[in-house]
């Protein structure tokens, strides 16, 4: 086999390789059963927790809003919204760098880091008794 025939046999593997690890955006929605013991200010308190457990940086908050950022190894960068009320929470993409976003996709591990992250905040609902 030619060197430039194997050259670009492994280009393509190389190419097709990376073009895997993009997926469709992941944003989250989850609607709470009401709870007279849980109010808007434990939910953005229990968001606020679960963003610093996973290395989230807390950029700005507002009434119903949390916008977070995260910086993996001083080179990939995401960052998020989440909007919340006392039966609510949602997370939203807002900008990246170094992710590869194009056309509503993205490099697999800003999912996998948004999934952790709900998977938190889910788990310290529930055990705030929020259903």
């Amino acid at each position: 086999m030619s060197s430039l025939l194997r050259a670009t046999l492994i280009t393509l593997a190389l190419l097709t390789t990376a073009g895997c690890t993009s997926k469709p955006i992941l944003n989250t929605q989850h609607e709470l059963a009401a709870s007279p013991q849980v109010s808007e200010e434990k939910v953005k308190t229990v968001i606020i927790d679960a963003l610093q457990k996973r290395n989230w940086t807390v950029q700005r908050l507002s009434p119903q809003l949390v916008q977070a950022e995260i910086n993996v190894r001083n080179q990939f960068y995401a960052a998020i919204d989440i909007r919340y009320t006392r039966n609510s929470y949602a997370i939203t993409y807002r900008d990246s760098r170094d992710l590869g976003y194009k056309d509503g996709k993205i490099h697999r591990n800003y999912n996998r880091w948004v999934s952790m992250l709900d998977r938190d905040i889910m788990a310290a609902l529930r055990s705030a008794g929020v259903q």
